[in-house]
């Protein structure tokens, strides 16, 4: 028996060409689905695309499993029926966002926007700047996300704190979060979109961290009460670095344009050249377990 999935690109049915029992139908959101969404099993929705679950759902049927390319499922989580699972792709850009991560901890204690802004200026300003090494980091996430870049702060000789939703070995609990805000340099946010985390960086939460901190933003905007940072920022009290904004994209104008202390890029932490590979790559062996009865690895349950 052959299953029918839905890719919303030509990488997509490149990638499903050779699975058994999959035959891969190209889709564009912005168009009427082609005859065989009728038949369609599993959905692939575009990277990073907001599509409306409700729109997408009322045309498929026979849909049982929607198969992301992100990690990321806030658009989601709580608009799928019971009977539609909902798989991620976890694994797949965890290692980018990290990378990204570390990129922006090195600029900020390097100071490497000042140079470039001498450079610019023609301006030779030798000066001693602060170090990655011995930093405090605090990670705010201990999945895939958090696991990959704990690994890339410790080779720089940082001291990493994971913080997941439940403490287990190695990782502490959420809750413990008010407590250890002081006692780090940096304090790095990686997790998903949900209930318990959307706003969950408010004033109170700044306020705890200490003295010339950095907050990095890699997870969502939402994450963070965007006017509290904004002060603590325009006070010259934290730092941040974020790849992730509220609202998304700014609008011109915005305060966190010309905020001081801020490293900023518009939320391109998992997009490298091959992400679609990597995204594929995960999705992929999600469909083939699905398409021979066996559980995908990556479902989402309850707010994941």
């Amino acid at each position: 028996m052959t299953i029918t999935v839905l890719v919303p690109d030509e990488q997509g049915e490149a990638a499903l060409a050779d699975v058994d029992g999959v035959t891969a139908v190209r889709y564009a959101a912005d168009q009427p689905l082609p005859a065989a969404a009728a038949h369609a099993e599993v959905l692939v929705p575009g990277f990073l695309v907001e599509a409306d679950p409700a729109a997408f759902l009322a045309r498929l049927p026979r849909l049982r499993l929607i198969q992301l390319l992100t990690a990321g499922a806030e658009n989601w989580v709580g608009r799928v029926p019971d009977d539609v699972m909902l798989s991620v792709a976890r694994g797949a850009h965890g290692g980018s966002t990290a990378e990204w991560a570390l990129s922006v901890l090195l600029a900020v204690y390097r100071d490497l926007i000042p140079f470039e802004r001498d450079r610019a200026d023609r301006t030779w300003q030798r000066r001693p700047t602060e170090t990655l090494q011995d930093k405090r980091v605090l990670v705010l996430g201990a999945g895939d996300l958090g696991t990959q870049l704990k690994r890339r702060l410790t080779a720089c000789d940082a001291h990493v704190t994971l913080v997941g939703t439940t403490a287990r070995d190695g990782v502490r609990g959420m809750a413990e979060t008010p407590d250890l805000l002081g006692d780090h340099d940096a304090v790095v946010l990686m997790v998903p979109l949900t209930p318990a985390t959307t706003g969950m960086v408010d004033a109170a939460f700044l306020s705890r961290m200490r003295d010339g901190a950095v907050l990095v933003n890699a997870a969502r905007g939402k994450v963070v009460d965007t006017d509290a940072l904004v002060a603590e920022l325009s006070a010259g009290r934290l730092r941040a670095a974020l790849d992730v904004t509220e609202p998304e994209p700014l609008p011109a104008g915005h305060p966190l344009w010309t905020a001081p202390g801020l490293l900023l890029t518009p939320h391109v932490a998992a997009s490298v050249h091959d992400y679609q590979r990597r995204g594929y790559a995960v999705a992929v062996a999600e469909i083939a377990r699905f398409a021979a009865g066996v559980r995908p690895h990556n479902l989402v349950l309850g707010d994941y």
